[in-house]
């Protein structure tokens, strides 16, 4: 009898280990497309960016289906991972196409709290965009996307529940506030360095 039972939970094992390294497989998989998507993002390659995003979340659907049934499996750890990466990606993309609208959750298919935590990943997303609007000499979108990193954050704060509920997003809302301090003194130093040179170039032509 006790063979029996230790028999039918190996067969649950073993077939749990099949599913989770597939998983494992499909996780990596999306990591590295949204690592390709972002970084074709920055580059303004939006062709590039969208494939990458695409091929994403076409492996999401994957791993949705792989691991029903299998919720022990799918709630530890990777797939959540998977799933902030994927949103952050996705939101990221949409911000710098200037789009009106970012993708909800439930548009994604991703969990909330991955949702938020990848929010507040794309606040360090875009300090890179602001930078190299800066060096552009961009500097009223540069503000622009300032504002935008602000609203990320109160959009952060809001959220005020124990970590076991979001998974660790204080943090990300710590990491996000001081981000954000050194964007906007980098935003008004540029300016201010910016006027600057330019009454310089105006006081030299009246001498």
């Amino acid at each position: 009898m006790l063979e029996e039972i230790s028999a039918r939970i190996r067969e649950n094992f073993e077939a749990k280990d099949s599913i989770r390294e597939q998983g494992l497989k499909i996780s990596r998989e999306i990591v590295r497309e949204c690592r390709t998507a972002s970084f074709a993002l920055h580059g303004q390659d939006f062709e590039k960016a969208d494939k990458s995003i695409k091929t994403a979340g076409q492996a999401l659907e994957k791993l949705e289906v792989l691991f029903k049934g299998h919720a022990d499996i799918y709630y530890a750890g990777f797939v959540e991972h998977a799933h902030q990466e994927y949103s952050e990606v996705s939101i990221l993309g949409n911000l710098l196409k200037e789009e009106e609208k970012i993708p909800s959750p439930e548009e994604l298919k991703v969990e909330y709290a991955a949702y938020l935590n990848g929010l507040g990943d794309v606040v360090g997303e875009l300090r890179r965009h602001v930078l190299d609007l800066i060096r552009k000499e961009s500097f009223e979108k540069a503000e622009v996307f300032l504002g935008i990193m602000e609203n990320i954050h109160a959009v952060l704060m809001d959220f005020d529940y124990p970590d076991a509920i979001t998974g660790g997003l204080r943090r990300k809302t710590d990491v996000s506030r001081s981000l954000i301090e050194k964007t906007r003194g980098d935003v008004v130093n540029a300016i201010g360095q910016k006027r600057l040179e330019i009454a310089m170039r105006n006081l030299e032509s009246r001498l």
